[in-house]
């Protein structure tokens, strides 16, 4: 976790909580070291965000204090609901976790009958929920796309023929039955998808393509959408004929 995002999420979890909040409590939610929480705290309050406490007592978030309100309709904490639970149904094990950290948080921010709606459980996503990929962390590849990192891939096709790729992983997919990864090959220069069913092993490398992702997505999306335009154009043919 970047220090930006851990920082936020100690001031998160203080001003949810009920009680002072030890470093330790701290450190195991975030899964950091005790000592980087100690650095984390003191560089919010060299901010000047009120937190009070110490070592071996706890830390609290004096009243007062808060980051800007989330205001939201009952048909926007319907949607953030449905969302939500449709995350449960991808087999991305980090996803789902930060869904839950999600509906806590704005629960915690809602007023009480937004609250209420958003705690109804009357909207339910239904379906296959996909297992986790056994060769592949989702987590790290989503990770490789914003950092623009590239992947080493053992791979078997439809065929189950293998090979090994280097990739440079530019979107997520996500399916009821498994996940695609979107991705220029460098094996065959060119855009790619790589079901994460599929994949054996995965590695990050030490190379980058850094400022190449949103280029690469372009192409990906204009191909898209041209291979989309032909399908319908096909389809028209078919049905004049």
């Amino acid at each position: 976790m970047r220090k930006a995002s851990r920082l936020f999420e100690i001031i998160q979890i203080l001003r949810l909580a009920t009680k002072p909040v030890t470093a330790a409590q701290i450190a195991e939610s975030l899964e950091v070291t005790v000592r980087s929480i100690y650095r984390d705290i003191a560089a919010l309050q060299a901010m000047r965000v009120p937190i009070e406490g110490g070592r071996g007592i706890g830390y609290i978030l004096r009243p007062g204090f808060d980051l800007p309100p989330l205001m939201f309709s009952i048909e926007e904490t319907e949607a953030i609901v449905l969302a939500l639970a449709l995350l449960e149904r991808t087999g991305d094990e980090e996803l789902k976790d930060a869904a839950k950290r999600v509906s806590q948080k704005i629960a915690g921010a809602l007023p009480a009958p937004l609250r209420q709606a958003m705690r109804s459980n009357a909207l339910h996503a239904w379906g296959t929920i996909a297992p986790p990929p056994s060769g592949l962390d989702l987590a790290l590849v989503r990770r490789a796309i914003r950092d623009e990192q590239k992947l080493l891939l053992d791979y078997r096709d439809e065929f189950g023929r293998p090979s090994q790729r280097t990739i440079r992983p530019l979107a997520l997919i996500y399916y009821s039955a498994t996940a695609v990864v979107v991705a220029w090959c460098e094996l065959r220069t060119a855009i790619r998808n790589f079901r994460a069913d599929r994949v054996e092993h995965c590695a990050v490398t030490d190379s980058h393509f850094r400022g190449e992702g949103d280029g690469l997505r372009d192409l990906w999306i204009s191909g898209w959408r041209a291979n989309s335009m032909a399908a319908v154009e096909s389809d028209a043919a078919g049905s004049e004929a």
